[in-house]
């Protein structure tokens, strides 16, 4: 029987919900959401079939995260878990771009994005959590931990170069500095907590 987790909108969400919609309009703002529903779903399809229990779902200014209780999964399971909400945004382009002909690049562009951005090998997003997952399942914790911190500083660096980069080359942007200073917050986390997820 499915009961219906806790769903926590943080105040940062919805400021900058409003000031992005202020900005652009409110139909860029449901082509966004609209694919980060559907990555939350491919995760949520998942976890639900392997038998976890989603306790709750936080939307903050970074995105949308779903709080699960992972005891019951093997590194096998977290990991086909974690990999759901790209692929569910693939295979949603795809779909788009089939039946769309065109009409929904936008859409097809957001899920697209979407999917890339959360395969970046930096933790808390999922390419993160499936590196660990991976390295973890074939050396060890020890060896999955160490791989994240290295693989997700020097990704951390090149993310926050190339949006520093675009920032410069396009007189700044307001809407990147929060990525920017956000990237490089996740590359210097794993060194200075034991504690990081």
């Amino acid at each position: 029987m499915f009961l219906p987790c806790k769903i926590r909108v943080s105040g940062g969400f919805a400021v900058l919900a409003a000031w992005f919609v202020l900005a652009n309009g409110w139909e860029p703002l449901a082509t966004v959401l609209g694919a980060a529903a559907v990555h939350e779903l491919g995760h949520w399809m998942v976890l639900r079939r392997l038998g976890a229990e989603i306790t709750a779902v936080r939307l903050n200014v970074l995105g949308a995260a779903m709080e699960t209780d992972r005891r019951r999964l093997s590194y096998g399971g977290e990991l086909a878990a974690v990999l759901a909400g790209p692929t569910a945004n693939f295979c949603a382009a795809l779909a788009l771009t089939i039946l769309g002909k065109d009409r929904w690049f936008a859409a097809v562009g957001a899920n697209l994005a979407l999917c890339a951005f959360n395969l970046l090998p930096i933790r808390p997003l999922d390419g993160g959590r499936a590196l660990y997952l991976l390295t973890s399942w074939m050396g060890g914790p020890a060896a999955g931990e160490t791989a994240v911190r290295w693989i997700g500083t020097l990704s951390s660096a090149a993310l926050a170069a190339g949006l520093g980069y675009v920032m410069w080359r396009t007189k700044g942007s307001l809407w990147l500095l929060p990525a920017l200073l956000t990237g490089l917050r996740w590359g210097a986390a794993p060194w200075f907590s034991s504690a990081y997820p």
